[in-house]
């Protein structure tokens, strides 16, 4: 299974929605967190070509883009695929 890394607020309603899809296709992430890691937000904003809000997705280093993209690929029968090795 390859990398998945999301860029996360604790507040946010959708970072959380984009989590628990995850978490029922049981795949593991790594989380950074904005809010206590601020210095990670141009990081964020950076590797995803602008993007501000959160969550920001990366699957494999591939920028994948927010919570409505991630859902957008599993109604497309996608998001597997993507995330096998």
């Amino acid at each position: 299974m390859k990398n998945v890394e999301i860029y996360t607020s604790p507040l946010c309603g959708f970072c959380h929605a984009a989590k628990r899809l995850l978490n029922d296709k049981n795949v593991s992430f790594s989380e950074v967190n904005v809010l206590t890691h601020p210095a990670r937000k141009a990081e964020m904003i950076k590797r995803a070509n602008g993007g501000r809000t959160v969550p920001q997705i990366f699957i494999g280093g591939q920028h994948v883009g927010g919570c409505d993209d991630l859902y957008a690929l599993e109604r497309a029968g996608k998001l597997d695929a993507l995330l096998s090795a």
